[in-house]
């Protein structure tokens, strides 16, 4: 099987740019933008350039210091990605999120891959621009069907995990689609639903796909 997830929000409990934002008091005007883009109000690409901008000029310093002091991971995030490693699944993560977070966080929750933004950084500050192959409302569908070519395998033997709009797209090439604690317009396209912050709920699921959490 290939299992997909969702980083914000689902590996990691929160949004990284909410996060960044709080530690560079600009908290209140990027999360306003957060909730409307995981809603799926506005689009995601316009919400991801416009939260960004908000950040410009916050030192590289500050950025590793807020990943390891603020940065939390989902309960049961590493002993799940773990277990279905272990049972031989490949697991990746798709993030609209950035490549400093979840680079970091790479091995620690033991993926074998990380796909998602990268923060322009001039002088050791951030410009305030964002680049990468996660920035619109379709990217993660986009990638999904290209691994699927990579690694041979077909929407039968994916598995999707998110929380927001812009896990929409994934959700359309994959059989198995798991809302995790997710807004209403993810849950009404998903297979299953988990409502508790626990990602070993998702274990289960994987290897008793046959049964709806609904």
């Amino acid at each position: 099987m290939l299992v997909v997830f969702d980083f914000d929000s689902t590996l990691l409990d929160g949004e990284s740019i909410d996060i960044f934002a709080r530690r560079y008091n600009k908290e209140s005007e990027v999360s306003s933008i957060t909730h409307e883009a995981m809603q799926g109000k506005i689009d995601f690409f316009q919400s991801l350039t416009q939260r960004v901008s908000l950040l410009r000029g916050m030192p590289l310093e500050t950025i590793y210091h807020s990943i390891h002091h603020d940065f939390h991971l989902m309960n049961g995030a590493v002993a799940c990605v773990q277990e279905l490693r272990r049972k031989g699944h490949t697991v990746v993560c798709f993030s609209g999120g950035f490549s400093l977070v979840t680079e970091h966080f790479k091995d620690i929750l033991g993926l074998h891959t990380t796909f998602s933004n990268i923060l322009h950084i001039v002088d050791d500050k951030l410009t305030g621009q964002v680049g990468g192959a996660m920035m619109f409302g379709d990217s993660k569908g986009v990638m999904l069907l290209n691994l699927q070519r990579i690694l041979e395998v077909d929407s039968k033997e994916c598995v999707v995990v998110g929380d927001g709009a812009n896990d929409l797209s994934m959700f359309a090439h994959a059989e198995t689609k798991i809302a995790f604690c997710a807004k209403e317009i993810l849950q009404k396209s998903a297979t299953h639903c988990i409502a508790n912050k626990d990602l070993r709920e998702v274990i289960a699921i994987v290897e008793n796909r046959e049964s709806c959490s609904r």
